[in-house]
């Protein structure tokens, strides 16, 4: 038999059923989402299909308002029917993967599962999305055939932006049936599987809610505030913005409180088991109801005074009251600031000297301990271990990450001085001389296992691919400061942007260059790509400002135009060179970096993708071809059959697109803002993107690629720009653009259209090229382009001038 999931069930529309559901959509997959019928139904209602479904209907209502949108696109919600547990039950039973997601109380549970039970098909895969109850529990006096296709699902929230999903297998679970869920999880809904046993709250939750646990109870102990908790503990330690107490406001004190109480009572023989005890305080703001963001209060605050200025507030500890506060200011932090590798950073805090140091390395040092202690018991590998917190967490690194990164050895020494309880296992592995948690050797990565005692190489899919892997394996071909090329094998190579955001400077643009001819004389194709961190991540933030900047400021405006040349010169190549390119772009995809993308063969894409032109808001246009060829995607969709074509539909959403800096929220609406076409493919796993990107490659080349043929365009011409002056003038009464927008947006049409051409006119490729770097060049020289071009160097966000 082949299994498949045709259709799935989700029961429960809660914040993660409905989640679920969304995922399951955007995937494809036809989803059937249920729950109770309500209790408070009067008594003409109780025949009233519309009211029996109002829990469930206001579930997906919650889905559709989410923001940002749980939705990959809008339309994704046709692909789920509502439904509730008395009326359509039944309906469970054309389903392949029943997945629960109701109140945690096992009781509940017990009943749901012995319904479903009866209602399953025999191939239909059951899971529970508990965070801690135990499946063997849940489990309990159903039939053999149920226990062999029951397994535990624990996806993180928010559902489809979280990568980790924890799975986790039932006594007698089919391997089949764990093999199967694992591939499609991964795969198909593009999640980061961890392996965890059924144990209380799993991986994720057991080690990231005791460190944070832990962290509460030694700063009350040490002294410290919350604002400097959350500056150790953030972005100088390779951890979100958000660091501890932010993040635990996003989350919610009582979901904290809820897990670290259960954790508790569940792990009587933990000898951490107190590292799971809240803080009076915490307990107290609970009763209080000061839960975070759900209720506008929690660790911190935001009052807004009658000037509309934002005041920021945290809370004391010992007096409940909230008051500003200022950034926290110590010596580590400075040494971290300073320091170029995270590694370095984490190091300068946790071997620091002064009072915040100290602090960092308890926390620091508890929590390593506390992980080693849980492996085989929680979990087999550290490689688990890390991936759930890096995953979950979104921590750069995990703790043996982290540990290898500060040193085993010279962290042990200080461990012991500081009268911390080394685990016999570390002991023994250090005895061995084995010196790091994790190793490379011929491109391939090892990870310590404690149960042999010895390394265990990392085995992942083969679509996997690892550029520091590659790179480490000596299959860097050339590289710059700013850029790299890597051999993929099978003759596809990878350029690798690594500058600043991945931002296109003028050494990465001639760097390009050389590539283009290395593997035209020794290649089949070539990926463009890169694998930063981060949530969601950036291909390429754009442009270098900086350096553009520079030149406008001293009046350089030929060298300028220069660079623009070289720009387009770059991206034409890469339309028409004699090999496929392939673009894999993920994340923040924006200015020059959607125009490298725009220039290639084919998009393959991460289904987490905010790709757009958004010159405009500094001040610019897109200027290396972007105009040109997000143009020429629309147009090129229309058969050569159709000769008579009103091109003022292609025109206006192409020219709205650019004027208004449109951002798509992901790829399947990038697809549909007409940015990814319908040659270029969606991937759900990051963790392929480079991997399917060459086997889209070498598929182009096995199909015979042969390059396009270089030909004139057809263009709206003036046509156009009268046109848009009415749509202009509507933006500007609706005071959806500035003046200065407006004074922009006329020149792009003007682009875009082929400039002073008759309408419907066909012209050369160059000529928009040339109109591109020429209203580039007059933007730079406009005051206000300076202006919103400062405003963005220096605090990151757009000026409306």
């Amino acid at each position: 038999m082949v299994r498949k999931i045709r259709q799935a069930a989700v029961i429960g529309s809660g914040v993660m059923g409905g989640g679920i559901a969304a995922l399951l959509a955007g995937a494809g997959i036809k989803t059937l989402l249920l729950d109770i019928v309500p209790f408070d139904l009067k008594e003409e209602e109780r025949n009233d299909p519309v009211a029996r479904n109002r829990i469930v209907k206001a579930g997906l209502d919650t889905v559709l308002k989410s923001s940002p949108s749980l939705l990959m696109e809008k339309k994704d919600v046709d692909r789920i029917t509502i439904g509730n547990l008395e009326d359509d039950f039944d309906r469970i039973s054309d389903c392949d993967w029943i997945v629960e997601v109701v109140v945690e109380n096992l009781k509940i549970k017990q009943d749901l599962f012995t319904r479903i039970e009866t209602k399953r098909k025999p191939s239909a895969v059951v899971s529970s999305n508990t965070s801690g109850l135990p499946l063997k529990a849940m489990s309990k006096g159903l039939g053999l055939d149920f226990k062999q296709h029951f397994i535990g699902t624990h996806f993180f929230n928010p559902v489809r932006y979280m990568h980790l999903l924890e799975i986790i297998s039932g006594e007698e679970t089919l391997p089949e049936v764990l093999e199967f869920m694992s591939d499609f999880g991964e795969r198909i809904l593009g999640k980061g599987i961890v392996w965890a046993k059924d144990t209380p709250n799993f991986v994720g939750n057991r080690i990231g809610v005791q460190g944070i646990v832990k962290a509460m109870q030694l700063m009350i102990e040490e002294g410290l505030s919350i604002p400097e908790v959350d500056a150790l503990f953030g972005t100088a330690m390779g951890r979100p913005k958000t660091a501890m107490f932010k993040t635990c406001d996003i989350v919610g004190l009582d979901t904290l409180g809820h897990v670290a109480k259960n954790t508790y009572e569940l792990i009587a023989d933990d000898e951490q088991r107190d590292s799971f005890v809240l803080p009076e305080f915490v307990d107290q703001m609970i009763k209080n109801n000061l839960l975070g963001k759900k209720t506008k209060s929690g660790f911190y605050k935001t009052d807004v005074t009658p000037e509309r200025k934002k005041i920021r507030k945290v809370i004391d500890p010992h007096t409940l009251e909230y008051a500003e506060y200022a950034p926290p200011d110590f010596p580590c932090l400075a040494e971290a600031k300073e320091a170029k590798t995270l590694p370095e950073k984490i190091k300068s805090i946790v071997y620091g000297q002064d009072k915040a140091a100290r602090f960092a390395w308890k926390v620091v040092a508890n929590g390593l301990i506390y992980a080693v202690n849980r492996i085989t018991e929680i979990s087999d590998t550290i490689v688990d271990i890390d991936h759930a917190m890096r995953w979950g967490f979104n921590f750069e690194m995990g703790p043996f990450e982290t540990w290898d990164a500060i040193g085993l050895e010279v962290s042990v020494d200080k461990m012991k001085k500081d009268g911390f309880e080394i685990p016999e296992k570390i002991k023994r592995m250090i005895a061995a001389g084995h010196t790091t948690f994790y190793k490379t050797d011929m491109g391939k990565r090892y990870a310590y296992d404690f149960t042999t005692e010895s390394y265990a190489e990392i085995v992942t899919s083969k679509t996997m691919v690892s550029l520091k892997a590659i790179k480490d394996a000596g299959k860097l071909v050339q590289s710059c400061k700013s850029a790299s090329l890597i051999d993929l094998d099978d003759g596809v190579f990878c350029l690798e942007f690594h500058t600043k955001m991945n931002a296109l400077n003028k050494e990465v643009i001639e760097f390009q260059q050389q590539v283009m001819e290395y593997v035209d004389a020794n290649g089949l194709g070539l990926v463009i790509g890169n694998q930063t961190g981060g949530m969601p991540g950036t291909f390429s933030a754009g442009g270098d400002l900086y350096f553009m900047a520079g030149l406008a400021m001293q009046g350089k405006f030929s060298e300028i135009d220069e660079f623009l040349r070289l720009a387009q010169n770059a991206i034409q190549k890469e339309k028409y060179s004699s090999f496929p390119v392939v673009a894999a772009p993920y994340g923040m995809t924006l200015g020059g970096g959607c125009e490298v993308c725009l220039g290639a063969d084919r998009i393959v894409a991460h289904a987490e993708l905010y790709m757009g032109l958004v010159e405009i808001g500094v001040g610019l246009l897109p200027s290396s071809g972007g105009c040109l060829n997000l143009w020429k995607k629309f147009i090129q969709t229309i058969p050569e059959a159709v000769v008579d074509v009103d091109l003022a539909k292609f025109f206006v959403p192409v020219f709205m697109s650019i004027a208004l800096a449109k951002v798509s929220t992901s790829a399947a609406e990038a697809r549909n803002n007409g940015f990814l076409g319908p040659k270029d493919r969606i991937v759900f796993n990051r963790d392929y993107l480079i991997g399917e990107a060459k086997k889209e490659v070498l598929k182009m080349v096995d199909e015979g690629y042969a390059p396009p043929i270089k030909q004139p365009i057809k263009v709206l011409g003036q046509a156009a720009q009268g046109m848009i002056e009415v749509e202009i003038f509507n933006m500007l009464e609706g005071k959806y653009i500035s003046e200065y927008d407006a004074f922009l947006a006329k020149r792009i049409a003007y682009v875009i259209s082929g400039g002073d051409v008759r309408d419907n006119s066909i012209i050369e490729e160059d000529v928009i090229l040339n109109l591109e770097r020429e209203a580039f060049v007059d933007f730079w020289k406009e005051e206000k382009t300076l202006d919103r071009v400062e405003h963005m160097l220096k605090t990151g966000r757009p000026l409306r001038n």
